[in-house]
């Protein structure tokens, strides 16, 4: 079996497993046999708007609407957002070929990277950031972002863990300074990140935990915090020990490195980097897809309208 649900109206997705069925249904008010319905909705709000290029294949449509909740207008807003935010910010949705050389720098060094292993079959999927290694290896972090950008597609496209359960940040913390964060990274491109992972796409985040985490990381988190949702926030969680870390997250899914069960680190990076690599022209023909502002019923969106904020760290007061 190729794990297709044919659909009526020739409409082809992917058969859930029985666990995310339930979950979707209980959850995402999901009805199995208003999908088709649904979907032919989208396509049609979608062919007349005249701002939005966007695709149109029922996975992944059907990965918005499960990420809205089936609602119809918050999946129209998501969308139109997903591509807003692609349009206005080209220094991360911009020359995304995995073969160039910046992109292979990200690649080869894994800063941020979906772990292969689930807690169990209806679980989230856990999405590891080594924050330390952007500074160790010279990476730029609008790079980083890119490329951490570039998986997330793949994963909208083939994991309905993430979809249905959603996804649960590990941060590791360890060897980070403030020196770094001061001169690398702008006010601006912390909100645009924040900004597209929590706006951008149909993410269910269920957890973003900290661990490894040193003094500095007070200071971090205040620099880190506005740009939140509330959400989030009240979902965060520091783990101080190794222990609470076990406690937080099962040892089978984190790395060996960790203390876990879940493969080598090693491994992992060199499965994302192929595997980013094999959607060479998926990407290559992704950059059509967009919004035209000049298009656009109303105001036309920019970078500055939604985003507005500029600045440097280092105008900041760090207690």
């Amino acid at each position: 079996m190729d794990g297709k649900c044919r659909l009526k109206n020739n409409m082809s997705v992917r058969q859930l497993s029985n666990e995310l069925q339930e979950i979707a249904i209980k959850e995402l008010n999901e009805d199995p046999k208003r999908i088709p319905d649904d979907l032919a909705h989208i396509k049609n709000w979608l062919k007349k708007q005249p701002h939005i290029t966007a695709r149109t294949d029922d996975q992944f449509l059907l990965t918005f609407l499960r990420g809205c909740k089936f609602s119809l207008e918050r999946t129209k807003e998501k969308i139109d957002m997903h591509y807003t935010l692609k349009t206005i910010t080209p220094e991360i949705y911009t020359n995304r070929d995995p073969l160039s050389p910046e992109i292979q720098k990200v690649l080869a060094v894994g800063p941020m990277l979906p772990l292969p292993k689930l807690a169990h079959a209806g679980g989230p999927r856990y999405n590891l950031a080594r924050n330390s290694l952007v500074s160790q290896h010279d990476l730029e972090q609008a790079d980083v972002f890119k490329v951490s950008a570039m998986i997330q597609d793949i994963l909208l496209l083939e994991d309905d863990n993430l979809a249905v359960a959603g996804t649960t940040l590990l941060h590791d913390m360890s060897n980070l300074s403030m020196t770094h964060i001061i001169s690398t990274v702008s006010p601006t491109l912390v909100k645009k990140i924040m900004t597209c992972v929590q706006h951008g796409y149909p993410n269910r985040i269920k957890g973003a935990i900290f661990f490894n985490v040193t003094p500095v990381f007070d200071a971090i988190h205040k620099v880190f915090r506005p740009f939140l949702t509330e959400k989030v926030r009240d979902r965060m969680r520091i783990c101080k020990t190794s222990e609470d870390l076990f406690k937080t997250v099962p040892k089978e899914v984190l790395p060996e490195e960790y203390g876990g069960s879940g493969g080598k680190m090693e491994d992992i990076v060199a499965y994302w980097k192929a595997k980013v690599e094999s959607y060479r022209d998926w990407f290559l023909q992704d950059a059509k897809y967009g919004t035209n502002e000049k298009k656009r019923p109303g105001k036309p969106k920019t970078s500055e309208s939604v985003y507005g904020l500029d600045g440097s760290f280092r105008k900041l007061e760090v207690d």
